[in-house]
């Protein structure tokens, strides 16, 4: 971040929400709509708007139309100008992602892989959650890794990257599949990066390393 000017530091605002769960209705929380409402409302409640928000997976519980429809419809009343997904392995159920890529999948490539520049800083969208490994760790697979070399190798390493995927690149606890088969290949092309940050959603926790 030390390479960005004070004007661009002062424009890169943005917001993370993840994990809405639209359509859960147990005892965890009987009212997901309404929790999602109230991460918005805090978001409009800021001194300063957010430029957008990246939402980190599981929109929806089961995929579908309607979980779909009200979760865009809360969503909508962001002050944030756009809101950028990655899906979780709750939006990709039944049909492999397909309803899930129809509605927020516009500019993206491969099964929803993403990237953008805001205010000097390179934002990458990754998805881990098309193709689950034993125990539900997460994959990238090949050609998403291939596609993120490309996509960085143009970038002077003194460019800020921003990595926002579903579940987390690193082993958090692979036993209880919190973590990528395969993230370490990921991370290994952003290496000569000075400044890597890297954002998840999934385990309904926050944690930092």
């Amino acid at each position: 971040i030390d390479a960005l000017t004070d004007a661009q530091r002062k424009s890169l605002f943005f917001a993370q929400i993840s994990d809405s769960h639209i359509g859960f209705n147990k005892a965890a929380n009987a009212d997901v709509t309404a929790t999602l409402q109230a991460a918005v409302d805090k978001l409009n409640a800021l001194p300063e708007t957010p430029a957008f928000v990246l939402h980190t997976g599981d929109v929806s519980q089961l995929s579908k139309a309607e979980e779909f429809d009200t979760a865009d419809q809360v969503l909508r009343s962001l002050k944030a100008e756009k809101v950028f997904y990655v899906p979780g392995e709750h939006d990709v159920l039944g049909d492999n992602g397909a309803s899930y890529l129809r509605r927020y999948g516009k500019g993206t490539s491969g099964d929803g892989w993403q990237s953008f520049d805001h205010s000097g800083v390179h934002f990458i969208g990754l998805v881990n959650v098309m193709n689950l490994k034993a125990g539900g760790l997460g994959a990238l697979g090949a050609a998403q890794i291939d596609w993120l070399r490309r996509d960085v190798s143009r970038l002077s390493s003194s460019t800020p990257i921003v990595v926002f995927a579903h579940i987390p690149l690193w082993a958090v606890y692979p036993e209880w599949g919190w973590g990528t088969d395969d993230g370490a290949r990921a991370l290994a092309s952003l290496r000569k990066f000075g400044s890597v940050t890297v954002l998840n959603g999934h385990i309904h926790q926050t944690m930092q390393k």
